[in-house]
C-alpha cells in the first residue's frame, strides 16, 4: 500500500505541476512592449494629431490637454480605477477590494484568454492604464479651443470615475453586463471610442461653436504634425489591438494583420472618395482614413479574417467621411476635431460589423453555429449601452463643472487671443 502510493506521488506531483498556472517571459516582454507602444499612441501620438489640426495660437493648450489628462487618469487607474473596472463586483461595477492596488504584488498573477497561461499582475494593470489614459485624451478634440484647462480636467476626472470605469468593467471586467451576454470587443470599441465619442459630442453642444465659425478660416495649422501624429497612432495601435490578445501568439498575429490591412484600406477608401466627391484627394483626408480603419477594427481585429478587415476599414472609411461631413451638419455640434465623426460612428460601425465578420462563413473565427443575427443584436445592445451610460454621465458631469467653474468656456477675449497665451503663457511660435 505505501509502495504504491509512492509510485502514485511523483504522477499526482507532475499532474499538479503541469496544471499550475505558467507565466511565460515571452508574453510578459510582448505586453510590456504593447504598454510602450500605447504610449506612444497617446503621447506624441494624439498630441501630435490633434495639435497640427487646430489653429496655431491654440497647438500648445492641446498638446497640454493631452499631457495632462492622460497623466491624471493613469494616477486615478492606478488609486481606484483598476479595482472598481477588473476587481469582481455586479454587472455594471467591480469592488474596492484592490484599491490603492492592494494585494497587487510580484507574485501576484492576471488571466489571460486562457485558464493556464497569466500575466503578473503589474504588467495587465500598466496596460490597462494606458487603454483608460488614451480614451481620456481622445475627448478633448471636441473641446479644443475654447474650454477652461481646469474644467477639462475635472470633467475628466468625473467621466473617467463614473463612464469610463463602469463601461470597462461591463465589457471586460469578471461578470460584466455585456461580457456575459457574449459582446465581442476585442480591444475598446465601445469601451474606448464609442465611449470618448458620446463625450466629446455632449461636450461640443454644451459649449456652443467656436467664435467666427462659418465666418473665419479654422484651417489646421500644421498638416506635417497631423501627418506624424497619424503614423505614430498606426504603429502604436498594433500594441493596442494585438497587444490586447494578452499572449504572444498565433491569436496577437491575427490582432496584428488584421490592423495593418484594415488601415491600409481605409486610408485608400478615404482618398477615393475624397477623389469622387471633392476632386483631389488630401493628406488630412489619408490621415483620417487611417484613424477611421484603426478604430473600426479595433473590436474585430481578434475575431475576424484579413480579407474581413479590408472589407471593413473601406466601411469605417465610407461611414466616417459621411460622418464628419453630413452628419456633422445634421447636427450642428462644433466637434471641433471630430471625435464622434471618426471615432464615435467609426466605433459603432466596427462594433456592429464584428458581428458579422467573426462569422466562419466569412472568415472570422466564430463556431460553427455562430449566428450573424444574434450577435448582431448582442453588438447593437453594447452600443445602445455605451451611448447612453456615457451620454447621461458627460452630460450630468459637464453641468457640475459648469456650475462650479462658473462657465465651460473662456472669454472671449481670451478665445480670440488664444489658449496657449491667456491659459499657459507660452507661445508655440516666436513672432
Amino acid at each position: 500500500m505505501i509502495f504504491g502510493l509512492l509510485l502514485l506521488a511523483p504522477t499526482a506531483h507532475a499532474e499538479a505541476a503541469a496544471a499550475a498556472p505558467v507565466v511565460d517571459k515571452g508574453d510578459e516582454a510582448w505586453m510590456l512592449t504593447s504598454t510602450l507602444l500605447v504610449l506612444m499612441m497617446t503621447v506624441p501620438g494624439v498630441a501630435l494629431f490633434y495639435g497640427g489640426l487646430v489653429r496655431s495660437k491654440n497647438v500648445l493648450s492641446v498638446l497640454m490637454q493631452v499631457l495632462t489628462v492622460f497623466s491624471m487618469i493613469t494616477v486615478l487607474w492606478v488609486i481606484y480605477g483598476y479595482s472598481f473596472a477588473f476587481n469582481a463586483g455586479n454587472p455594471f461595477i467591480g469592488n474596492a477590494g484592490k484599491l490603492f492596488l492592494r494585494g497587487v504584488t510580484t507574485t501576484s498573477l492576471s488571466n489571460t484568454f486562457t485558464s493556464t497561461v497569466k500575466l503578473p499582475e503589474f504588467v495587465f494593470v500598466v496596460f490597462q492604464a494606458t487603454f483608460a489614459g488614451i480614451t481620456g485624451t481622445l475627448i478633448v478634440g471636441s473641446l479644443a479651443e475654447r474650454m477652461k484647462f481646469g474644467a477639462v480636467l475635472l470633467f475628466t476626472a468625473l467621466w473617467f470615475t463614473f463612464a469610463y470605469i463602469p463601461i470597462a468593467h461591463m465589457v471586460w471586467g469578471p461578470g460584466g453586463f455585456m461580457l456575459t451576454r457574449g459582446a465581442l470587443d476585442f480591444a475598446g470599441g465601445t469601451v474606448v471610442h464609442i465611449n470618448a465619442g458620446i463625450a466629446g459630442l455632449v461636450g461640443a453642444y454644451l459649449l456652443g461653436p467656436r467664435q467666427g465659425l462659418g465666418r473665419e478660416a479654422m484651417r489646421p495649422h500644421n498638416l506635417t504634425f497631423t501627418m506624424i501624429g497619424a503614423s505614430l497612432l498606426w504603429v502604436g495601435w498594433f500594441g493596442f489591438n494585438a497587444g490586447s490578445n494578452l499572449e504572444a501568439n498565433a491569436g496577437a498575429a491575427l490582432a496584428f494583420i488584421n490592423t495593418l490591412v484594415a488601415t491600409a484600406a481605409a486610408v485608400l477608401a478615404w482618398l477615393l472618395i475624397e477623389r469622387v466627391f471633392r476632386g483631389k484627394p488630401s493628406m488630412l483626408g489619408g490621415a483620417s482614413g487611417a484613424v477611421a480603419g484603426l478604430v473600426a477594427i479595433t473590436p474585430a481585429c481578434g475575431t475576424v479574417g484579413p480579407m474581413g478587415s479590408i472589407v471593413i476599414g473601406a466601411i469605417a472609411s465610407l461611414v466616417c467621411f459621411w460622418g464628419v461631413s453630413g452628419l456633422k451638419r445634421l447636427l450642428k455640434a462644433d466637434d471641433a476635431l471630430d471625435v464622434f465623426g471618426v471615432h464615435g460612428i467609426g466605433g459603432i460601425a466596427g462594433a456592429l460589423l464584428t458581428g458579422l465578420f467573426t462569422a466562419p462563413v466569412l472568415g472570422g473565427t466564430g463556431t460553427a453555429d455562430f449566428s450573424m443575427l444574434h450577435q448582431l443584436g448582442v453588438q447593437g445592445l453594447g452600443v445602445l449601452v455605451t451611448l447612453v451610460w456615457s451620454g447621461v454621465v458627460s452630460l450630468l458631469a459637464y453641468l457640475i463643472v459648469r456650475a462650479l467653474f462658473g462657465g465651460l468656456r473662456v472669454d472671449e477675449e481670451s478665445e480670440l487671443q488664444g489658449l496657449d497665451i491667456t491659459s499657459h503663457g507660452e507661445a508655440a511660435y516666436e513672432p
